[in-house]
C-alpha cells in the first residue's frame, strides 16, 4: 500500500463466531431472508411470517453482518436481491424444499391411517403366523404400510435398540434388558425331526436323551432357536454334535430328509416327505414367543395400533400349532 493511501475496511466475521458460522445460528435467519427475497418487501414478509417488521429487518441485517456480505439492496419500501443474495437464495430454496420433504415424510410415517411399521420377526414365523397377523390387522387398517425384516434374534434386537425397527417378534423373549420392553405371547412346541427310515421313526414320542449320540443339524450360532435347542440338549444331559448348520428351518428339514442328522424344529405347516416329527416328552421342548419394543421410545399411532393388536392375540398367535 502506498504511503498516505487510506486503509480500506473489509467486512469481517465477528471473532466470537469462529472460522465458520454454526448452521444452528444461520437456519432461522435463512428462512426469514428467503421470505423477504421472495416478496421483495420486508413488511409483507413480516406479515407472512407473523413477526414484527423491525424484528425481521434486524434478523436479515444480522445475517448480512454474520456472512459479511450485502444480500439485499433497499429501495424505499421494497428490496432487491444483490448477486450474492441470488446465489444464497438458490441454495436456501433447495434446502427449505428438502426440509419440507423431510417434514412430509415424518408426518406420513406417523399418520394413523397410512403410516409405516418396521416389524422384525423370526424366519420360522414368516410362513404362517406373521402373514395371518398382517392379514387380520389390515382388515381394520388397510392402508398402513409395513417394512418387514427377517433376521436372527440378536441382530433384530440391536436394530430395535437403534430405532431401525419398531417391534420384533422373537424367541427367546428378552429378559432383564432395561432398554427393551417384552411381552410373552405364546409358546411353541419343538419336535424332534428324524429321517423316515430312522430307527426311531416308528415312535410317536421319545426322550431327547435317546438321540444323544446322533449327529444334529441346526441353525447357526446367534439364532435364538439354536440357543434354545442347545439348552434343551444340555438339560437332557448332552452336548449336541452339530454336523451341519443352516439359516432356515426348511433347509434343515431337507438335510434331515437326506439322512444327514436329526433336528429340533417347530412343527411343519405342510408335512415334509422324507421326515417324521416326534413329540419330545423330556425335557419339555417348548419355546416362548414374545413381542419386544424399545423402552421409553414414543410409538407412532400405527405402531401403537399394531402393537396392541399383536398383544391382543396372546395365547392365540400359533393357533395352527
Amino acid at each position: 500500500m502506498a504511503e498516505g493511501e487510506p486503509e480500506i475496511e473489509l467486512p469481517h466475521r465477528p471473532a466470537e463466531l469462529g472460522p465458520e458460522l454454526p448452521v444452528t445460528q444461520l437456519a432461522p435467519r435463512l428462512a426469514q431472508f428467503a421470505a423477504v427475497a421472495r416478496l421483495e418487501h420486508v413488511t409483507q414478509a413480516a406479515a407472512l411470517l407473523g413477526m414484527p417488521q423491525p424484528t425481521l429487518s434486524r434478523s436479515v441485517a444480522r445475517l448480512e453482518a454474520e456472512l459479511g456480505v450485502d444480500l439485499l439492496a433497499r429501495q424505499g419500501r421494497t428490496v432487491r436481491l444483490t448477486r450474492a443474495g441470488r446465489l444464497l437464495l438458490a441454495s436456501v430454496e433447495r434446502a427449505l424444499a428438502e426440509v419440507e420433504r423431510g417434514a412430509e415424510a415424518a408426518r406420513a410415517e406417523a399418520d394413523p391411517a397410512t403410516g409405516r411399521v418396521a416389524f422384525g420377526f423370526l424366519h420360522t414365523m414368516g410362513t404362517d403366523a406373521v402373514p395371518a397377523l398382517l392379514r387380520d390387522f389390515r382388515a381394520a387398517y388397510p392402508q398402513v404400510r409395513f417394512q418387514l425384516v427377517q433376521d436372527y434374534v440378536g441382530a433384530m434386537l440391536e436394530r430395535l435398540r437403534a430405532g431401525e425397527l419398531d417391534l420384533c417378534l422373537v424367541a427367546p423373549v428378552p429378559d432383564g434388558d432395561p432398554a427393551l420392553v417384552a411381552r410373552r405371547l405364546d409358546e411353541q412346541r419343538l419336535h424332534l425331526v428324524v429321517p423316515v427310515d430312522h430307527r426311531l421313526a416308528g415312535r410317536r414320542r421319545i426322550r431327547l436323551a435317546e438321540v444323544a449320540e446322533e449327529p444334529f443339524v441346526g441353525l447357526e450360532r446367534g439364532y435364538g432357536l439354536r440357543a434354545i435347542t442347545d439348552g434343551f440338549c444340555e438339560e437332557a444331559g448332552f452336548v449336541p454334535r452339530i454336523a451341519f448348520e443352516g439359516e432356515e428351518a426348511e433347509t434343515l428339514r431337507g438335510l434331515v430328509a437326506a439322512g444327514l442328522g436329526v433336528a429340533l424344529l417347530p412343527p411343519a405347516l405342510v408335512p415334509r416327505p422324507g421326515v417324521v416329527e416326534l413329540e419330545v416328552t423330556a425335557p419339555r421342548t417348548r419355546r416362548a414367543i414374545g413381542l419386544a419394543w424399545a423402552a421409553g421410545r414414543p410409538a407412532t399411532p400405527p405402531v401403537a395400533a399394531f402393537r396392541d393388536f399383536v398383544l391382543s392375540r396372546r395365547g392365540r398367535l400359533l393357533q395352527h400349532d
